[in-house]
């Protein structure tokens, strides 16, 4: 899980200039239950500087894999899970919203909903939407029990649009993609330039094997060139984007690189001043094999952010898969992957 507090000092940033600026914060700190694993904190700026009588404007973002009760196992039967037991995951979850309820975040956007079990459901939508959210969810392919929700603080930000991308591959991964406008009066949007960005939420297929890098891989690529289409389609000036959610795979990966050719930044680290060599540095987690790693991310792309062209970063990605991992095409149906290699 990571926390992002985000502010913006007067004078920081030149008026007009819609930009997101970055400053540490918070230390890291461990949480126990109900949580995966750890909570990261740091400080994050969305927005155009604000004259210095203004009050300093700020927001925050929370990204959480909650571990779905049907894939949390419970005692050493690999076949025992949560899911059996009503009272356990109940409690669970409710502590997961008075944690996430008490952080008052902006935006939150939540892996492994069980949006399956239509009780768990309306416990989170009930209780977001009577603390002023707006939610939105968006179940996996193919039958899977569970998937995404994203709530957007309604009296700080306006949904312009929520579209939903499905990947439809074996790993019956999606995104969420969310348009979003700065409301007034959070941002005193009468004395500054009317401020928007664009918000993504997903849940990346876990890397099983090295056969699974170049899906993987195609799943980011596919949410940046939706990204990309969606603002041409709307004829959007750039603007912030922030990727948000479980991507599965640490600083070391082929994924992280490739984000960064494209100019996005980890806020916990640039927070931090952590450099991309400094995988060892933060935690998210203890996964099901028992590894502890670091693997949730907040990424932020600035406009005016210079970044190589979509093509040419996947190209050099794929390259480099095929050249570290012997098995990356070893798997079957994977003609479709193609098509995005122009």
């Amino acid at each position: 899980m990571i926390n992002a507090a985000a502010s913006n000092r007067p004078g920081s940033i030149p008026q007009q200039v819609q930009e997101l600026s970055i400053e540490s914060s918070d230390t890291l700190r461990a949480l126990s239950s109900p949580c995966r694993g750890v909570c990261m904190e740091d400080s994050t700026a969305a927005l155009p500087s604000l004259p210095s009588s203004c009050t300093e404007p700020s927001l925050s973002i929370t990204t959480f894999n909650i571990l779905a009760p049907i894939y949390k196992r419970i005692g050493p039967d690999e076949n025992c899970r949560e899911s059996d037991y009503h009272d356990a995951w109940y409690k669970r979850n409710l502590d997961i919203i008075r944690m996430l309820l008490s952080n008052d975040s902006s935006i939150i956007c939540l892996q492994e909903l069980w949006l399956e079990n239509e009780e768990l459901v309306h416990l989170y939508e009930d209780s977001l939407n009577r603390h002023g959210y707006d939610v939105f969810t968006l179940r996996r392919t193919s039958g899977r029990g569970d998937g995404l929700l994203t709530a957007i603080k309604r009296d700080r930000f306006s949904v312009l649009t929520c579209k939903d991308l499905r990947f439809n591959d074996f790993g019956d991964r999606v995104a969420q993609i969310l348009h979003l406008r700065v409301k007034v009066p959070f941002f005193r949007r009468n004395q500054i330039a009317e401020q928007q960005m664009l918000l993504v939420n997903t849940h990346l297929l876990f890397p099983h094997n090295s056969s699974f890098c170049l899906i993987r891989l195609w799943q980011v690529y596919k949410i940046i060139e939706c990204l990309e289409k969606f603002m041409v389609e709307h004829g959007l000036t750039p603007v912030p984007v922030i990727l948000c959610g479980d991507w599965n795979g640490s600083k070391r990966g082929h994924v992280y690189k490739f984000l960064r050719s494209q100019g996005f930044v980890s806020c916990y680290d640039s927070a931090h001043r952590y450099k991309d060599e400094d995988a060892h540095r933060w935690i998210s987690h203890r996964n099901h094999r028992g590894n502890v790693c670091g693997v949730d991310f907040i990424w932020l792309r600035n406009p005016g952010k210079t970044h190589q062209p979509l093509s040419l970063s996947w190209k050099e990605a794929v390259l480099g898969i095929i050249m570290v991992c012997e098995r990356a095409f070893a798997f079957p149906n994977l003609t479709f992957l193609y098509s995005g290699i122009k």
